[in-house]
């Protein structure tokens, strides 16, 4: 890591000096917040994640992707936050454990709506994709990663192929995630919900 905004190492930290940095970026971009932590965790203020979202609303020239495990928060915030449509908001779903998650994201004001099914570690037979616009999947990596089974992954891509819903397979994980890559049924599964409109590409 070696920077200065990782010395507390995984202990929830704010950063206000960088927040207007995509004010600046010149060129459209596609911007994955909070790439290493979750914006609505329960240690973030309030009035930090407003202050996200005004710098989004502001940034309307990129597209931003928040992921969140606790959508219920997103849920309770929602009327002190302004949802401009560059603003994709979506929830991480491991097993049918967290299901639940789904009906919390649902009545989020993002205008796309997405699910990371990563790592997926269990099959998600009873997933309804009714108001989800976009669903990524995908294995574990790394040392001790747990093994995905790839009847999972295909019922998800026929469940997203039925309902008319871009699916992105990311990979198939493991130790070695780039040997396993992310070839499914002879094919790489790249579909995108288009940045303004929520219409597949």
């Amino acid at each position: 890591m070696g920077l200065k905004k990782y010395a507390r190492g995984f202990s929830v930290t704010t950063h206000e000096s960088i927040l207007e940095m995509p004010l600046g970026w010149c060129h459209p971009r596609l911007v994955f917040v909070n790439s290493m932590s979750d914006l609505f965790h329960p240690l973030v203020p309030d009035s930090f994640v407003r202050r996200v979202f005004e710098i989004m609303n502001r940034a309307f020239q990129h597209t931003f992707q928040v992921l969140t495990k606790r959508p219920e928060r997103v849920v309770s915030m929602g009327d002190r936050l302004t949802w401009t449509s560059n603003i994709w908001m979506g929830t991480s779903i491991e097993s049918e454990r967290w299901l639940s998650r789904l009906d919390s994201i649902r009545e989020t004001g993002g205008h796309v709506k997405y699910l990371s099914l990563e790592p997926l570690l269990g099959p998600l037979p009873d997933l309804c994709l009714e108001g989800i616009d976009w669903v990524i999947a995908g294995g574990e990596s790394g040392p001790g990663a747990r093994k995905m089974k790839e009847e999972w992954v295909r019922e998800i891509r026929d469940c997203c192929l039925l309902e008319n819903v871009p699916f992105f397979f990311k990979q198939w994980g493991g130790v070695h995630k780039k040997r396993n890559g992310r070839i499914l049924d002879g094919r790489e599964w790249n579909q995108m919900p288009s940045a303004r409109t929520g219409v597949d590409e």
